[in-house]
């Protein structure tokens, strides 16, 4: 996957959808994980679309990263990005990113909303995100 595919998913996606970047090495992002599992399906259950995007590097793809998911249980997409130059990849997809993981993008086509977050995000914050993004009151 390129960046180039991720921004044309972004871009033509007909649902709400929650893309974000993480790593196996990377502890924040594995917490992280663990709340978009379960915090998403039981605020929108199938209403919106989950893309998990390791950043991982290419010596771990893709039997590290398949192992991982498949230890942890993740039912979400999958994507690994081959990409290597977080300056030329991270603007495409926010221009506040500064390349930190993990990093998460909401987008909802439906009302226009995207809103990037250049951090982790804890349990309590996940379900209201994507109720934010849902336009759902909290």
């Amino acid at each position: 996957m390129t960046i180039k595919d991720v921004v044309h998913f972004i871009d033509t996606t007909q649902q709400p959808a929650i893309i974000n970047f993480w790593a196996t090495w990377c502890t924040p992002c594995v917490h992280e994980l663990s709340y978009f599992e379960n915090e998403i399906k039981a605020v929108a259950g199938n209403s919106v679309k989950v893309i998990l995007i390791s950043v991982d590097y290419a010596d771990d793809y893709p039997k590290t990263i398949a192992k991982f998911v498949q230890q942890h249980g993740y039912n979400a997409t999958i994507w690994w990005l081959n990409e290597t130059n977080a300056a030329d990849f991270c603007p495409k997809i926010d221009r506040s990113w500064n390349g930190n993981i993990p990093a998460t993008l909401m987008v909802n086509p439906i009302t226009k909303y995207r809103k990037f977050y250049n951090r982790q995000l804890t349990a309590p914050q996940v379900p209201l995100a994507v109720q934010e993004m849902l336009n759902k009151p909290h």
